[in-house]
């Protein structure tokens, strides 16, 4: 990727912030490599694992990195057989530890959440930490990283032997400091070139004998190991060198033990490495409330609310950005310090972000492209690092620039042409614009030319924008409208300020018709495309508002249905409690017959009393009885079906349910009548048992046959006389019956078999048997 724009962007800066969310140098020497890919599938691979990285910050907060450090060097140093320090030593323990707790949290995490977090898994599924290497070097050393008396027997003998040694030489020069106060500077023991003495003032010097190991500033004290200790210290002295021996013979041992580790411990940490850069980008995503972009290799970009990362978020005004397949070039004019620069960097930057697999402050839903390259030309008193650039450092870059551009670059103008004649810069900018736009390369350029706002319209595929300028207050707004060249608003500035209209309009004069229209469109634009924001705004509140007041209703329907079962269960409570009070009142009464009955003494108006009590018990039985069955099928509708047999309360006929017509009223046949009856007018009755046909049944006056001959009939009479037909039958108890169609054209047989296949009540039929007819006759079964 091209250094220039890396570093004209501020690629670095972003690293910079980056590096504080890493959990030990290992993510910090990644991020310290980072450099933005050209290649899509590995920007999405990297896109990806920031997203994986970002779904496990989202569930857990944390992540367990806790001992892992960068511990290379001492595993390489192993390998070529070098003794390593009991503090590499503990380090290698402590990351072998977190490399451990590291594989099973995301481990868990995946199995108890069935996640898919396939990167992670590969990362962590190569971990395989050596247990029993920690153990041995925990064993021998401490958190502090020195050796412990339990590394070997041999360590423990020599230190029980300097502990010995130490005491006893304690213990007498203790006995000479009390004994000879006098001649001492101070009442202590001390230590000079690892001895202990003791500080005898000059004119003593001959009363202990002994070694002078050293003396004050001033000569006037001594500091002397006295002879009656030398030969103890000496002792302690050579249990000391001994110690020193077994140490290095525990530490050669076990950095023997990690060289056969080595390998496998580097893997591991690469791996680690890789935890912790992953990790980092998904924190310092989540602290800028980014997102992860869309991705595509076309040099389509569609950023919605764009910021720049290095603004602060509270300052910065978000942009949106969008380049679809007809556009390749964003021409952006404005005033100074309104926005053009930032506006550009900010695309420039976030595309490196992008590349790099970071997530980006933007809204969800965008996209971005990725570039083989990405080239800018920055550089005035607008630049974020304050370098200023002549026209000549502009040309060199530029000439640079169309050295290397291709259709897959990105490149970024700012203030293109400037720093010469206006005529000359504006025409030398067209004819860059020319040639880079003709190599197929995405181009954003900034300028103050007015007769790039006309290249943008003259050219397919270039599309103009500008930054808002307030005139009411003076001052940029930083919004990049997109669609409407930038306009100048000089003499709106100057009469704001207090400049005399006669000279506002003298200048007017001076600019020719053409422009003064050019900047009444571009006003009119900016105007009608506020509104539309307005209007675009206003919509998103009112369906803001129109979800909120649908959730809400739909919370009070549910509290309403919620209601309704409760109501609907209190009343079923209460009509099973009557039913219950009536059948106990009734078992009561006839139990009080019993008693009467037995005892031979039932008086008149005792068995009139207990009749009328049973009665009105019955009639509650059978209110309540009916009330609680019947109500639920009269609520809801869905008690009946076609074929139930029912009673019709208001007539006290029985028939049965032809169909449901809506879920309070149903169609029903009652003898030869149909009607549409209320749900609450019907009570489902069981089915009575059927009679066995008798020939010449008489029902209503008339004789109903097993059969019906129908040859001769037109089709409609005839349909009407078989249905009519067998709601006859059905009462006058027949099982079965015989039509008669005759064979014909089939017109009327098929019309029989297709009414007979609705009707409720029919079990089956067939065609005639031989001698009942065959297929001039169809014989009907009722259930």
């Amino acid at each position: 990727m091209n250094k220039h724009a890396l570093r004209i962007l501020e690629y670095e800066k972003i690293k910079q912030q980056l590096m504080h969310y890493t959990a030990s140098s290992l993510g910090k020497s990644r991020i310290a490599d980072l450099t933005p890919s050209g290649d899509l599938d590995e920007v999405k691979r990297m896109q990806g694992e920031t997203e994986e990285g970002a779904t496990v910050l989202r569930l857990k907060g944390s992540i367990p990195f806790g001992g892992i450090t960068d511990v290379r060097s001492a595993l390489k140093r192993s390998k070529i057989g070098g003794i390593l320090q009991a503090k590499e030593l503990i380090d290698i323990a402590d990351t072998i530890r977190g490399a451990r707790l590291m594989k099973s949290f995301i481990t868990d995490l995946v199995e108890d959440r069935a996640l898919d977090l396939p990167i992670l898994m590969e990362l962590v599924t190569a971990i395989d930490p050596p247990g029993s290497l920690e153990r041995k070097i925990r064993s021998a050393i401490d958190d502090q990283g020195g050796v412990m008396d339990s590394a070997s027997p041999a360590l423990r003998h020599i230190r029980g032997q300097i502990r010995t040694c130490d005491s006893r030489v304690k213990q007498k020069l203790e006995n000479i400091v009390r004994s000879n106060a006098k001649m001492l500077s101070e009442q202590i023991i001390t230590i000079r070139n690892d001895r202990q003495v003791i500080p005898v003032k000059q004119e003593y010097r001959g009363s202990f004998g002994g070694i002078v190991h050293d003396q004050s500033a001033s000569g006037a004290t001594l500091f002397i190991e006295p002879q009656a200790i030398v030969d103890l210290n000496n002792q302690l002295s050579e249990a000391r060198a001994k110690e020193r021996h077994e140490i290095e013979r525990i530490l050669r041992l076990l950095s023997e033990e990690t060289a056969e580790y080595a390998e496998s411990m580097l893997e591991n940490v690469e791996a680690l490495a890789q935890l912790d850069f992953i990790f980092a980008k998904a924190a310092y995503g989540h602290q800028m409330k980014a997102t992860r972009p869309k991705l595509n290799a076309q040099g389509l970009i569609r950023l919605k609310k764009a910021r720049h990362p290095l603004i602060d978020r509270e300052r910065v005004v978000p942009i949106n950005v969008v380049f679809d397949e007809h556009t390749h070039a964003l021409i952006i004019t404005g005033p100074n310090t309104g926005g053009k620069t930032v506006s550009l960097k900010t695309i420039g930057l976030l595309t490196l972000m992008t590349q790099s697999g970071l997530q980006i402050p933007v809204d969800e839903d965008s996209e971005a492209s990725v570039f083989h390259e990405v080239f800018a030309d920055i550089g005035d008193e607008q630049s974020i690092e304050q370098s200023l650039s002549t026209f000549s450092s502009h040309m060199t870059n530029i000439v640079e620039i169309l050295k290397h551009v291709d259709f897959n670059s990105l490149v970024l103008f700012d203030e293109l042409g400037a720093g010469t004649d206006p005529q000359e810069g504006a025409a030398l900018s067209m004819s860059i614009l020319d040639a880079v736009y003709g190599k197929g390369a995405t181009i954003v350029c900034t300028t103050h030319y007015s007769e790039l706002k006309a290249y943008a319209y003259e050219r397919p595929g270039v599309m103009n924008a500008s930054v808002e300028f307030d005139v009411a207050t003076l001052s940029p707004t930083y919004r990049l409208l997109l669609g409407v060249p930038g306009r100048s608003n000089a003499f709106e500035i100057s009469q704001k300020l207090g400049l005399p209209a006669d000279i506002i309009d003298g200048a007017r004069l001076q600019i020719s018709t053409e422009t003064n229209q050019v900047d009444k469109m571009i006003a009119s634009l900016e105007k009608n495309q506020k509104a539309a924001e307005m209007e675009e705004e206003k919509a998103r509140e009112l369906k803001l508002q129109v979800e909120a007041k649908e959730a809400d209703l739909s919370k009070k329907l549910s509290e309403l249905e919620r209601s309704k079962e409760d109501i609907l269960k209190k009343a079923r409570d209460k009509a099973e409690r009557a039913l219950k009070d009536a059948r106990r009142e009734a078992e009561e009464i006839i139990d009080e017959l019993r008693h009467f009955k037995r005892n031979g003494q039932v008086k008149d108006h005792q068995l009139i009393d207990a009749k009328t009590k049973l009665t009105h018990a019955l009639d509650a039985l059978e209110q309540t009885d009916s009330a609680n069955k019947a109500k639920p099928a009269q609520e809801t509708g869905s008690g009946f079906h076609p074929g139930d047999t029912v009673k019709i309360l208001s007539f006290g006929q029985d028939g049965y349910i032809v169909s449901k017509i809506s879920n309070q009223e149903y169609l029903v046949q009652a003898g030869i009548l149909k009607m549409n009856v209320k749900a609450s007018d019907l009570k489902k009755v069981k089915e009575k048992k059927k009679v066995k046909p008798v020939v010449n049944v008489r029902t209503s006056g008339q004789t109903v046959r097993p059969e019906l001959d129908l040859r001769g009939e037109r089709y409609e009479d005839a349909m009407l006389k078989v249905e009519k037909y067998l709601d006859e039958a059905l009462l006058a108890g027949y099982a079965r019956v015989s039509i008669i169609h005759g064979k014909g054209t089939g017109a009327l047989r098929k019309g029989v078999t297709q009414l007979i296949d609705r009707h409720p009540r029919v079990k089956a039929s067939r065609l005639g048997a031989q001698g009942e007819g065959g297929s001039g006759v169809t014989v009907v079964e009722f259930k």
